[in-house]
């Protein structure tokens, strides 16, 4: 069995992580292709402003096969940081050596260990692989409601 790594993100990643992240967007979720220097920036960002979200690679025989973002807001209710697992996406051909999961407990360890008041994981209604995920790493679905305006 072919072993994975997961780590933060770094500089050199940006080119790879990119298509990953365009593939991810455009694939999987069928949105538009993103602008290529915004997406990068978005990227750059979170390497660069570690206090807003980071990013965790999966990494397989030199290859990013994964991804997981964080985004680090605060909870009022409970007085300390908060996090969003926003994004947790691994490429078709990886599927099979755990890779989302070891990615999933990446995040969770990382704000376990820097006392975030809880992890938080978005998808869509119809994504029915990222639900299956969350409900296996024990996953509750909140009591919240959440609404979007555009």
């Amino acid at each position: 069995m072919t072993e994975l790594t997961i780590r933060t993100a770094e500089e050199r990643d940006i080119p790879k992580l990119y298509h990953l992240m365009t593939q991810y967007i455009v694939d999987f979720y069928k949105k538009p292709e993103p602008n290529e220097a915004e997406l990068k920036n978005l990227i750059q960002h979170l390497q660069y402003h570690p206090d807003s979200g980071l990013q965790f690679v999966a990494e397989k025989e030199g290859e990013i096969v994964g991804f997981a973002t964080l985004y680090f807001t605060f909870s009022t209710l409970q007085v300390k940081r908060a996090a969003i697992l926003n994004d947790l996406f691994v490429s078709a051909d990886a599927r099979g050596y755990r890779a989302g999961e070891q990615l999933f407990k990446k995040c969770l360890s990382h704000i376990r260990e820097n006392n975030f008041a809880y992890m938080t994981w978005e998808t869509a209604k119809d994504n029915y692989i990222a639900q299956s995920l969350y409900n296996k790493m024990g996953g509750k679905q909140s009591d919240w409601l959440v609404y979007e305006i555009e």
